[in-house]
């Protein structure tokens, strides 16, 4: 990507879409929350069988944001860099919040095709690591913490220092603010819903929105 390209900025509104889909997956496998199967090990094991699609989507979806997390996080390093102060620890830190997410997704993601080979062969499939996968699934996935910390980051840049557009600044502001709030609370998977949208709007936002000429950019 040469340095008139936005192409990061179109890679980062994919990586939030990708993490809504993520999400929206994670919240149909109900395996471990149905009253009529939590705390059974064996039904839960065997209820798991019934969401193989949405455990493949799942995978596709959070191991591909984390992949894309990546390039957004060194774009937007790259584009906060050129127009913060010099010595600003704002691009490294609104980077760092998005390397943080991409390991949470890619962590999230880390039993899904063991469990879908498993549910295919029941008799080697441990009901108790299948219990353990229900929860993983529903619980790391939407460890989206770390893109709050990268909107206020986008935040303190562009209302303090014009170093993105405004519009951008309130937006990591609002969405920034509750990402990391509710992420820091016992209410932290609530992060999951907030933190994609965020990533999405802000790489639709510096790739159609940023008025700053593409040639420094």
């Amino acid at each position: 990507m040469n340095s008139s390209s936005r192409t990061w900025a179109l890679v980062g509104a994919a990586a939030g879409l990708a993490g809504v889909v993520g999400i929206q997956a994670s919240l149909q496998i109900d395996a471990v929350y149905s009253t009529s199967y939590a705390g059974d090990a064996d039904l839960i094991a065997d209820r798991l069988g019934d969401f193989v699609p949405q455990l493949i989507t799942l995978h596709l979806a959070m191991t591909g944001a984390a992949v894309l997390l990546v390039v957004f996080a060194a774009g937007l390093r790259r584009r906060l860099g050129a127009q913060a102060p010099a010595g600003s620890l704002l691009p490294d830190v609104a980077a760092g919040g998005l390397l943080l997410t991409a390991v949470a997704g890619l962590m999230g993601a880390g039993f899904t095709t063991e469990i879908v080979f498993g549910v295919s062969d029941p008799d080697t499939l441990d009901p108790e690591f299948a219990a353990v996968v229900g929860h993983w699934v529903g619980t790391v996935p939407w460890l989206w913490v770390g893109s709050g910390l990268t909107g206020l980051a986008v935040a303190v840049a562009a209302l303090r220092h014009a170093a993105a557009p405004t519009w951008l600044g309130w937006v990591g502001v609002v969405l920034g603010g509750v990402t990391l709030l509710v992420g820091l609370s016992p209410l932290q998977y609530m992060a999951g819903f907030s933190g994609p949208v965020l990533v999405l709007v802000l790489g639709l936002g510096f790739a159609l929105g940023d008025r700053r000429r593409p040639t420094d950019a």
